[in-house]
């Protein structure tokens, strides 16, 4: 699986790691992306996403449901 947040769509970025002469050097900045099951009370079942910290915190905020519905709506989940 590719490291994308499955309600965020956060995703790695490009930038450069600068040593202490200057010399830039490119590299990778990847989100902070933790496997997490949750329960959905209306289907009685659970599912595992791949989710970054910042989704944990969405789905504690606003709760499971309204997170993965928004996330099918903007294409970062398929189900």
């Amino acid at each position: 699986m590719s490291r994308i947040c499955q309600i965020t769509g956060k995703k790695a970025i490009s930038g450069h790691k600068v040593s202490h002469s200057n010399i830039k050097t490119n590299r990778r900045f990847n989100p902070n992306l933790q496997d997490k099951k949750f329960f959905i009370p209306e289907e009685n079942k659970w599912i595992t996403l791949k989710v970054s910290t910042e989704g944990i915190r969405n789905i504690n905020k606003k709760g499971i449901s309204a997170c993965l519905k928004e996330a099918r709506e903007k294409g970062f989940t398929k189900k």
